[in-house]
């Protein structure tokens, strides 16, 4: 790549280009990861919760939940908490093997990574203390961590 300026507006604009998908990725993703991180920790935390009072109070807990709900039969109780607690243990393996599966995780943080490698580039090349040649060859090595992200869905 010369030194033109043409050449440096043009790759200026690339990388603006770049960080508007990252960005817009980042938007999509960030939310996600969280949603599945928080199913996974409050649906295993609550699905312990549910198995805790049978399993430390006995029959004496579920005597006392049935009475409480005026339940005839305390086989009631348990059994609907333990259901509850198995399906909340399997949304919890749920959300965390497809968070495990898909990667989200780590591709959040590559693009995180990327997004200030890129500001930083943006920065350095308007401001001219980076030679085209040399930031052309950083924004390929920078763009090339986030493969996932495609300018063109932004």
């Amino acid at each position: 790549m010369s030194e033109a300026p043409d050449a440096r507006q043009l790759l200026s604009t690339r990388i603006d280009e770049k960080q508007q998908a990252v960005r817009a990725y980042l938007a999509r993703e960030r939310p996600r990861r969280n949603r599945l991180s928080n199913v996974s920790i409050v649906g295993s935390g609550l699905a312990a919760v549910l198995t805790a009072g049978p399993a430390v109070g006995g029959t004496g807990f579920t005597h006392a939940v049935a009475k409480l709900f005026s339940l005839g039969d305390d086989s009631i109780v348990w059994r609907v908490l333990c259901l509850l607690a198995v399906v909340l243990s399997v949304a919890a393996a749920l959300a965390t093997n497809f968070a495990t599966s898909r990667s989200v995780a780590d591709r959040v943080s590559a693009a995180e990574t990327c997004n200030a490698q890129l500001e930083g580039l943006a920065v350095s090349l308007d401001i001219g203390h980076i030679d085209v040649d040399e930031a052309f060859k950083l924004y390929q090595q920078y763009a090339g961590q986030v493969p996932f992200v495609d300018a063109a869905h932004a």
